[in-house]
Protein backbone atom coordinates (compact mmCIF):
# COMPACT_ATOMS: atom_id res chain seq x y z
CA UNK A 1 0.00 0.00 0.00
CA UNK A 2 1.21 3.77 -0.81
CA UNK A 3 -0.21 7.01 -0.74
CA UNK A 4 -0.97 6.96 3.41
CA UNK A 5 -3.09 9.86 4.09
CA UNK A 6 -2.83 9.24 8.27
CA UNK A 7 0.71 8.08 8.37
CA UNK A 8 4.19 8.90 7.26
CA UNK A 9 6.84 6.35 6.38
CA UNK A 10 10.14 6.98 6.17
CA UNK A 11 13.01 4.36 5.88
CA UNK A 12 16.81 4.85 6.39
CA UNK A 13 19.61 3.46 7.74
CA UNK A 14 17.77 0.20 8.27
CA UNK A 15 15.45 1.71 10.36
CA UNK A 16 11.40 2.66 9.52
CA UNK A 17 10.12 5.33 11.15
CA UNK A 18 6.43 5.17 11.42
CA UNK A 19 4.55 8.71 12.19
CA UNK A 20 0.76 9.19 13.18
CA UNK A 21 0.12 11.99 11.21
CA UNK A 22 -2.74 13.61 12.04
CA UNK A 23 -1.76 16.15 14.40
CA UNK A 24 -4.35 18.60 14.28
CA UNK A 25 -6.43 15.97 16.05
CA UNK A 26 -4.00 15.46 18.38
CA UNK A 27 -3.15 12.33 15.89
CA UNK A 28 -6.52 10.55 17.07
CA UNK A 29 -7.04 6.84 15.61
CA UNK A 30 -9.51 5.94 12.99
CA UNK A 31 -10.31 3.07 11.24
CA UNK A 32 -7.72 4.45 8.27
CA UNK A 33 -5.16 5.26 10.55
CA UNK A 34 -5.13 1.19 11.88
CA UNK A 35 -5.52 -0.14 8.33
CA UNK A 36 -2.88 1.78 7.60
CA UNK A 37 -0.46 0.74 10.29
CA UNK A 38 -0.88 -2.68 9.28
CA UNK A 39 0.17 -2.11 5.82
CA UNK A 40 2.97 -0.65 6.54
CA UNK A 41 4.36 -3.14 8.57
CA UNK A 42 3.14 -5.90 6.16
CA UNK A 43 5.67 -3.35 4.00
CA UNK A 44 7.99 -3.49 6.41
CA UNK A 45 8.36 -7.22 7.78
CA UNK A 46 8.57 -7.94 3.66
CA UNK A 47 12.03 -5.86 3.18
CA UNK A 48 15.14 -7.24 4.92
CA UNK A 49 16.91 -4.30 4.87
CA UNK A 50 14.33 -2.65 7.74
CA UNK A 51 15.74 -4.34 11.10
CA UNK A 52 14.06 -1.97 13.48
CA UNK A 53 10.99 0.28 13.63
CA UNK A 54 10.00 3.29 15.57
CA UNK A 55 6.43 4.55 16.00
CA UNK A 56 6.13 7.93 17.44
CA UNK A 57 3.60 11.35 16.63
CA UNK A 58 3.55 14.04 14.41
CA UNK A 59 3.48 17.62 16.28
CA UNK A 60 4.54 18.54 19.59
CA UNK A 61 1.32 17.60 21.65
CA UNK A 62 0.44 14.18 21.37
CA UNK A 63 1.34 10.81 20.37
CA UNK A 64 -1.94 9.71 19.66
CA UNK A 65 -5.29 10.97 21.63
CA UNK A 66 -7.23 8.29 21.30
CA UNK A 67 -10.16 7.15 18.77
CA UNK A 68 -11.32 9.97 17.17
CA UNK A 69 -15.11 10.55 18.49
CA UNK A 70 -15.78 13.41 16.61
CA UNK A 71 -17.91 12.64 12.89
CA UNK A 72 -14.95 13.53 10.57
CA UNK A 73 -13.28 10.69 12.24
CA UNK A 74 -15.40 8.33 9.88
CA UNK A 75 -17.27 5.98 12.40
CA UNK A 76 -16.02 4.10 15.81
CA UNK A 77 -17.74 1.36 17.99
CA UNK A 78 -19.44 3.97 20.12
CA UNK A 79 -20.82 5.60 16.56
CA UNK A 80 -22.13 2.28 14.75
CA UNK A 81 -25.84 2.39 13.85
CA UNK A 82 -25.32 -1.70 12.81
CA UNK A 83 -26.50 -3.69 15.75
CA UNK A 84 -24.94 -7.38 15.44
CA UNK A 85 -26.44 -9.88 17.32
CA UNK A 86 -23.72 -12.80 16.81
CA UNK A 87 -20.82 -11.54 19.05
CA UNK A 88 -18.77 -14.01 16.49
CA UNK A 89 -19.28 -11.65 13.94
CA UNK A 90 -16.13 -10.52 12.31
CA UNK A 91 -17.73 -6.75 12.52
CA UNK A 92 -17.25 -7.37 16.07
CA UNK A 93 -13.60 -7.41 15.90
CA UNK A 94 -11.86 -4.63 17.58
CA UNK A 95 -10.04 -2.49 15.58
CA UNK A 96 -6.99 -1.95 18.20
CA UNK A 97 -6.94 -5.22 18.86
CA UNK A 98 -6.43 -6.02 14.89
CA UNK A 99 -4.04 -3.92 15.08
CA UNK A 100 -2.04 -5.00 18.28
CA UNK A 101 -2.03 -8.48 16.65
CA UNK A 102 -0.32 -7.36 14.19
CA UNK A 103 2.19 -5.52 15.94
CA UNK A 104 3.13 -8.80 17.97
CA UNK A 105 3.46 -10.71 14.54
CA UNK A 106 6.14 -8.63 13.30
CA UNK A 107 9.60 -9.65 12.78
CA UNK A 108 11.29 -6.59 13.46
CA UNK A 109 11.86 -5.09 16.82
CA UNK A 110 9.43 -2.00 17.76
CA UNK A 111 10.45 0.87 19.02
CA UNK A 112 8.16 3.74 20.88
CA UNK A 113 9.09 7.11 20.75
CA UNK A 114 5.94 8.70 22.87
CA UNK A 115 6.40 12.26 22.01
CA UNK A 116 2.94 13.79 24.21
CA UNK A 117 -0.42 12.80 25.37
CA UNK A 118 -1.25 8.81 24.89
CA UNK A 119 -4.45 7.87 26.09
CA UNK A 120 -7.18 5.01 24.70
CA UNK A 121 -5.83 2.90 22.00
CA UNK A 122 -2.83 5.86 21.90
CA UNK A 123 -1.24 3.67 24.88
CA UNK A 124 -2.80 0.18 24.43
CA UNK A 125 -1.08 0.29 20.67
CA UNK A 126 2.40 0.72 22.34
CA UNK A 127 2.18 -2.34 24.93
CA UNK A 128 2.96 -4.68 21.85
CA UNK A 129 6.01 -2.64 20.92
CA UNK A 130 9.11 -4.08 22.60
CA UNK A 131 10.62 -0.90 23.64
CA UNK A 132 8.83 2.16 25.04
CA UNK A 133 10.46 5.79 25.52
CA UNK A 134 8.81 8.82 26.76
CA UNK A 135 9.29 12.11 26.06
CA UNK A 136 9.04 14.19 29.45
CA UNK A 137 6.01 16.15 28.23
CA UNK A 138 4.26 12.54 27.54
CA UNK A 139 0.98 11.71 29.12
CA UNK A 140 -0.51 7.92 29.25
CA UNK A 141 -4.37 7.12 30.08
CA UNK A 142 -6.21 4.10 30.28
CA UNK A 143 -9.64 6.07 30.56
CA UNK A 144 -11.92 3.02 29.15
CA UNK A 145 -13.77 3.04 32.70
CA UNK A 146 -14.58 6.66 32.04
CA UNK A 147 -15.78 6.52 28.90
CA UNK A 148 -17.94 2.94 30.36
CA UNK A 149 -16.42 0.43 28.04
CA UNK A 150 -13.27 -1.60 28.55
CA UNK A 151 -9.67 -2.03 27.78
CA UNK A 152 -9.44 -2.95 24.19
CA UNK A 153 -6.21 -3.94 21.62
CA UNK A 154 -5.33 -6.91 23.51
CA UNK A 155 -4.65 -4.63 26.53
CA UNK A 156 -5.47 -7.22 29.47
CA UNK A 157 -3.39 -9.87 27.83
CA UNK A 158 -0.39 -7.24 27.36
CA UNK A 159 -0.15 -4.41 30.32
CA UNK A 160 -0.49 -7.30 33.06
CA UNK A 161 2.87 -8.24 31.37
CA UNK A 162 4.33 -5.55 30.97
CA UNK A 163 3.67 -3.80 34.61
CA UNK A 164 2.07 -6.71 36.85
CA UNK A 165 -1.39 -7.08 37.70
CA UNK A 166 -1.81 -4.61 40.35
CA UNK A 167 -0.48 -1.76 38.61
CA UNK A 168 -2.42 -2.92 35.60
CA UNK A 169 -5.55 -2.88 37.44
CA UNK A 170 -4.70 0.65 39.53
CA UNK A 171 -4.37 2.47 35.88
CA UNK A 172 -7.27 0.65 34.21
CA UNK A 173 -9.68 0.93 37.17
CA UNK A 174 -9.17 4.53 37.87
CA UNK A 175 -9.35 5.94 34.18
CA UNK A 176 -6.97 8.90 35.13
CA UNK A 177 -3.94 9.89 33.16
CA UNK A 178 -0.74 10.02 33.99
CA UNK A 179 2.94 11.36 33.56
CA UNK A 180 6.13 10.17 31.99
CA UNK A 181 7.39 10.03 35.70
CA UNK A 182 4.83 7.24 37.17
CA UNK A 183 4.82 5.69 33.38
CA UNK A 184 8.14 4.92 34.35
CA UNK A 185 7.86 3.72 37.56
CA UNK A 186 5.35 1.37 36.67
CA UNK A 187 7.33 0.15 34.08
CA UNK A 188 5.23 1.27 31.36
CA UNK A 189 8.33 3.17 29.51
CA UNK A 190 12.18 2.64 29.61
CA UNK A 191 13.24 5.99 29.70
CA UNK A 192 11.83 9.77 29.59
CA UNK A 193 13.92 12.30 27.46
CA UNK A 194 13.73 15.82 27.02
CA UNK A 195 11.39 16.64 23.76
CA UNK A 196 13.97 17.39 21.26
CA UNK A 197 16.10 14.18 22.42
CA UNK A 198 13.56 11.80 22.28
CA UNK A 199 14.15 10.71 18.64
CA UNK A 200 17.74 10.36 18.75
CA UNK A 201 17.90 8.42 21.47
CA UNK A 202 14.90 5.85 20.28
CA UNK A 203 17.18 5.83 16.64
CA UNK A 204 20.38 5.18 19.13
CA UNK A 205 18.90 2.16 19.76
CA UNK A 206 17.38 1.23 16.75
CA UNK A 207 20.96 1.39 15.23
CA UNK A 208 22.46 -0.85 17.71
CA UNK A 209 20.07 -3.17 16.60
CA UNK A 210 20.54 -2.54 13.05
CA UNK A 211 24.41 -2.51 13.11
CA UNK A 212 25.05 -5.11 15.48
CA UNK A 213 23.30 -8.35 15.41
CA UNK A 214 21.66 -11.15 13.07
CA UNK A 215 18.17 -10.18 11.96
CA UNK A 216 17.40 -14.12 11.82
CA UNK A 217 18.62 -13.88 15.35
CA UNK A 218 16.54 -10.37 16.25
CA UNK A 219 13.24 -12.22 14.93
CA UNK A 220 13.70 -15.42 16.27
CA UNK A 221 14.31 -13.58 19.34
CA UNK A 222 11.03 -11.56 19.73
CA UNK A 223 9.35 -14.24 19.09
CA UNK A 224 10.38 -16.81 21.74
CA UNK A 225 9.86 -14.16 23.85
CA UNK A 226 6.73 -12.36 23.23
CA UNK A 227 5.03 -16.27 23.01
CA UNK A 228 7.13 -18.58 25.32
CA UNK A 229 6.58 -16.36 28.72
CA UNK A 230 3.08 -17.76 28.38
CA UNK A 231 3.74 -21.25 28.95
CA UNK A 232 2.86 -23.29 31.12
CA UNK A 233 6.28 -24.74 31.89
CA UNK A 234 10.45 -23.86 31.27
CA UNK A 235 9.75 -26.80 29.32
CA UNK A 236 8.66 -25.35 26.73
CA UNK A 237 11.26 -22.28 26.15
CA UNK A 238 13.91 -25.33 26.57
CA UNK A 239 12.12 -27.09 23.58
CA UNK A 240 12.38 -24.27 21.34
CA UNK A 241 15.42 -22.52 21.86
CA UNK A 242 17.46 -25.69 21.92
CA UNK A 243 16.04 -26.18 18.51
CA UNK A 244 16.64 -22.81 17.29
CA UNK A 245 19.96 -23.05 18.68
CA UNK A 246 20.96 -26.21 16.91
CA UNK A 247 19.63 -24.71 13.07
CA UNK A 248 21.69 -21.23 13.80
CA UNK A 249 24.37 -22.30 14.91
CA UNK A 250 25.17 -24.28 11.75
CA UNK A 251 24.14 -21.39 10.09
CA UNK A 252 26.15 -18.44 7.88
CA UNK A 253 25.19 -15.64 10.79
CA UNK A 254 26.79 -18.38 13.32
CA UNK A 255 30.05 -18.18 11.67
CA UNK A 256 30.10 -14.81 11.06
CA UNK A 257 29.31 -14.30 14.41
CA UNK A 258 32.54 -15.92 15.57
CA UNK A 259 34.43 -14.68 12.84
CA UNK A 260 33.65 -11.11 13.32
CA UNK A 261 34.49 -11.19 17.19
CA UNK A 262 37.53 -13.09 16.60
CA UNK A 263 38.83 -10.99 14.07
CA UNK A 264 37.90 -7.58 15.94
CA UNK A 265 35.63 -6.23 13.50
CA UNK A 266 32.41 -5.06 12.79
CA UNK A 267 29.84 -8.32 11.58
CA UNK A 268 28.09 -8.52 8.43
CA UNK A 269 25.68 -10.96 8.68
CA UNK A 270 24.26 -12.53 5.65
CA UNK A 271 21.15 -14.44 6.62
CA UNK A 272 17.71 -12.85 5.87
CA UNK A 273 14.26 -13.34 7.55
CA UNK A 274 12.59 -13.94 3.83
CA UNK A 275 14.88 -16.73 3.52
CA UNK A 276 17.17 -18.14 6.34
CA UNK A 277 14.82 -18.88 9.71
CA UNK A 278 14.97 -21.88 10.69
CA UNK A 279 12.57 -25.11 9.63
CA UNK A 280 10.29 -25.53 12.32
CA UNK A 281 9.35 -21.29 12.58
CA UNK A 282 6.36 -20.54 12.88
CA UNK A 283 6.05 -22.84 15.66
CA UNK A 284 2.74 -22.12 16.99
CA UNK A 285 -0.60 -22.34 15.00
CA UNK A 286 -1.97 -19.77 12.84
CA UNK A 287 -4.29 -17.36 15.03
CA UNK A 288 -5.17 -14.23 12.74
Amino acid sequence: MTGYTQIAVEKADGIATITLTRPEKMNAYTRTMGAEIIAAMDDIDAEDGVRAVIFTGAGERAFCAGADLTPEGGGHVFSDPEKVDDLADERVRDGGGLLTLRLFESTKPLISACNGVAVGVGATMQLAMDIRLASATARYGFVFARRGIVPEAASSWFLPRLVGISQALEWCYSGRVFDAEEAKAGGLVRSIHEPGLLMSAAREIAREIAHNTSAVSVAMTRAMMWRLMSADHPMEAHKIDSRAIYRLSRGADAQEGIASFLEKREPRYPGKVSADMPDFYPWWPARM
